[in-house]
């Protein structure tokens, strides 16, 4: 994991056991087929692939709300969802 690409993705995640569970979340995306939001010239790794796209704000995420934990049968703490946001154009 390239150090730049993380202090790049805390600077927008500034809450590093949220940004671990983005990354990791993103990750399996990647390595399940999806395509990646940003395009690089480089081969990278999905790891550094998902920090840039935070990095980039194509990447973001919500906190499950009180409501939704209690409606949730395995009663999870405050787990990040993905949300994507996809380029213009």
């Amino acid at each position: 994991m390239r150090d730049d690409y993380l202090q790049n993705a805390l600077k927008v995640i500034d809450d590093p056991t949220i940004l671990v569970n983005v990354v990791s979340r993103r990750v399996k995306q990647l390595r399940r087929g999806n395509r990646p939001l940003v395009e690089s010239l480089e081969k990278l790794l999905p790891e550094d692939m998902a920090l840039r796209e935070i990095a980039e704000g194509k990447i973001t995420y919500e906190l499950a709300s009180a409501a939704d934990l209690a409606r949730s049968s395995h009663g999870l703490k405050r787990e990040p969802t993905i949300t994507k946001a996809y380029q213009n154009g």
